[in-house]
């Protein structure tokens, strides 16, 4: 190293003592991903412009995609040879560990087996129980309390909203694989400025939910079908405090759950149509963005894809302009969804309130209700013995062209 200009007492001989390594700078993530990147385009690759983590090379069997989170690096191929010469280019221009066969990647725990991939978090979800004193509790069927109303001026402020500011933030990383907690976290969420004792109670009754099933995740089958659907809803002024609505989505590629979203819309809706049109805009821009992600892996629907909705009224606006005095308020933005139907992306399809599968991911249900709602997500409980547990699934465990990397 080279002293700075101006250094005092500088003597023959000296050396400098490192203080702080380069992960602990700000630009270090940059740095590297730039450079990662350039070394993989150098062979190549081109990066996905639906998603930057994503680059892909060639087509057909030697089609390869990366997935990149910092310098955990996850790879997919049909031919295994592809993935050795890029394993031995990259040991080449980086130190890597090569992990083996796909099992855990980001603390998700993946098995791959006969039937088809299964994605679930139990040790992380066994880790939030045990850290907050819940892993002896009496578990509970639902996440929420039906008809149960959080507000902000109910209970009493804690003292310490630190713990409580943690348990949301790991729940919210839970919900990658358990889309059955998306509801009652996105409630919860939005408490973590000012959580009461009330708050934390109802954090508390998710953790007793997921005390039933920790090992609960989602299940793709092998060889499904290409063809995406999607159900849109939204519970009109569900919040008691700024009457805005609750959009909820839930998009399958063939039966498979891909993409699930609860949210808080971002304006207040004079009518429940307008919050469906709303909910419905936002659908069709995930819808979009899949469409474009599946394109760049190679994997095209084959048909349009199809958004259904409980809303006669919201569908009657997305088709027909006669309805311009009614919607001339909204915002431009939401009109996306004509655009899409007139371009023949989307095909809008009415469905009944009772067969509405993001009905879950707008408001608390009944147990009944609840459990029909978690049915139609295509969750399975990896460790449950009518899976044949763990070692069942490991006894299936075959070699896939799915390999984890972590560079260093």
């Amino acid at each position: 190293m080279v002293l700075p200009l101006g250094f005092q007492g500088q003597k023959p001989g000296q050396a400098c003592k490192l203080l702080r390594s380069l992960y602990g700078l700000k630009q270090a993530s940059r740095q590297w991903n730039a450079k990662l990147n350039s070394a993989l385009a150098s062979r190549g690759f081109e990066q996905s412009k639906s998603d930057p983590s994503l680059l892909t090379k060639g087509s057909g069997k030697d089609f390869i995609a990366i997935l990149i989170y910092v310098d955990d690096i996850l790879v997919g191929s049909p031919n295994l040879h592809q993935i050795q010469i890029l394993k031995a280019f990259l040991d080449d221009t980086f130190k890597i560990k090569d992990l083996g066969s796909l099992g855990f990647f980001l603390g998700i725990e993946a098995h791959v087996g006969d039937s088809g991939l299964n994605l679930c978090q139990r040790k992380y979800a066994l880790d939030i129980l045990n850290e907050s004193g819940f892993i002896n509790c009496k578990p509970v069927n639902t996440p929420m309390v039906p008809g149960h109303q959080l507000s902000k001026e109910g209970g009493t402020a804690l003292a310490d909203i630190s713990s409580y500011k943690r348990l949301i933030g790991r729940l919210l990383y839970l919900t990658a694989t358990r889309p059955d907690i998306a509801y009652a976290v996105q409630q919860l969420s939005q408490f973590v400025d000012t959580p009461t004792d009330e708050h934390l109670t109802a954090a508390h009754r998710v953790l007793l939910y997921i005390k039933k099933a920790p090992g609960q995740g989602l299940f793709y089958p092998k060889n499904g079908a290409l063809q995406l659907n999607a159900f849109s809803d939204s519970d009109w002024a569900s919040c008691s405090e700024t009457r805005k609505s609750v959009t909820g989505f839930c998009v399958f590629l063939g039966s498979s759950l891909i993409s699930w979203r609860s949210k808080k819309q971002a304006t207040v809706s004079r009518s429940s149509s307008e919050a469906e049109y709303r909910a419905l805009a936002a659908t069709v821009c995930e819808l979009q963005w899949l469409n474009l992600l599946l394109h760049g892996l190679q994997a095209k629907p084959s048909k349009p894809a199809v958004v259904f909705c409980d809303s006669k009224s919201a569908i009657a606006i997305a088709e027909n302009h006669v309805f311009h005095e009614r919607t001339k308020h909204i915002d431009i933005d939401c009109h996306v969804v004509r655009e899409k139907v007139s371009q023949g992306l989307i095909k809008l399809l009415s469905v009944t309130s009772t067969s509405q599968t993001a009905d879950g991911f707008t408001k608390t249900l009944p147990t009944s209700m609840f459990q029909w709602f978690v049915s139609k997500l295509g969750i399975q409980n990896l460790h449950a013995p009518v899976y044949g547990g763990i070692r069942g699934y490991e006894r299936q465990f075959r070699r896939r062209a799915l390999t984890p990397i972590h560079a260093s």
